[in-house]
């Protein structure tokens, strides 16, 4: 019996996340109790960005050490899960139906935005998964609507997951501060967006940048990338478009580590 899925947004945080022991790291391990087990899972990942939808479809992806000065033990981690050619073609239907141009890549690997979430949250390799590349030049509404495309493949035990952060400002970090209190303005932004996200106020969270404050600073032009799968995760967990807040922590002072749940768990 299928069972249907949520989406999820999973913030992916520091690549350190997958080794270090970590209040961030230890709701990951947890996570998987609270879902139901997926049949497949598809990730739009922040670090994978394309002019156009573009799908992996490799049987079986390498792992992909995308990020350079951290310790030699996270260079040594694979995550081996399977690939699944079959459901990256269905996707493929699916957004072409939607008069959304879409291409599949048989050679891509999974980045840091897709391995460092699973390799904690589904530890045993053993479910097929798709990555999803993000567009930032589009406008959030329509990154909303490739993620809606996809929400029908929730009721096939497939779960839909954005891989980024809600607050993702590299020049703003405080390198020697690990955990604690947030700085003002990246906890302004963040309570915005999840006070408009458990409303599913959407048109409110597409103007994000004219109407959140602190906007420029969370989610800068040269860091967009981040948030936007955001979109995604929301409109794939369909009617009505609203979210609740499953966990947040900060790093850093201001890099959020927040999980939000659209669909099922809502």
């Amino acid at each position: 019996m299928t069972r249907e899925m949520p989406s999820l947004f999973i913030a992916h945080g520091s690549p350190m996340v997958a080794i270090e022991d970590s209040v961030y790291g230890r709701y990951l391990d947890q996570l998987s109790r609270d879902l139901p087990v997926p049949r497949s899972i598809v990730v739009f990942s922040a670090h994978w960005t394309e002019g156009c939808q573009t799908i992996s479809a490799s049987p079986q992806p390498d792992t992909i050490h995308d990020f350079y000065g951290f310790p030699e033990a996270l260079y040594q981690i694979r995550y081996p899960a399977p690939g699944d050619p079959a459901l990256a073609i269905r996707i493929q239907e699916l957004l072409v139906s939607a008069g959304i141009e879409a291409r599949l890549d048989p050679a891509r690997g999974f980045d840091h935005g897709v391995w460092t979430i699973l390799s904690r949250v589904f530890p045993d390799v053993s479910i097929p998964v798709v990555s999803m590349s993000v567009d930032p030049a589009l406008r959030p509404e329509h990154q909303f609507q490739i993620g809606r495309a996809l929400a029908p493949l929730r009721q096939e035990s497939v779960l839909i997951i954005g891989s980024g952060a809600t607050v993702h400002n590299l020049r703003m970090l405080h390198w020697n501060r690990e955990d604690g209190q947030p700085e003002g303005w990246a906890e302004a932004f963040e309570r915005w967006l999840e006070s408009r996200i458990s409303e599913g106020d959407i048109d409110a969270l597409f103007a994000y940048r004219e109407e959140a404050p602190y906007a420029d600073w969370a989610a800068p032009s040269w860091g967009v990338e981040h948030l936007i799968p955001l979109f995604y995760a929301m409109g794939a967990g369909g009617d009505p478009p609203r979210g609740k807040l499953l966990h947040r922590d900060w790093q850093y002072g201001s890099l959020a580590n927040s999980v939000y749940a659209f669909g099922e768990l809502v």
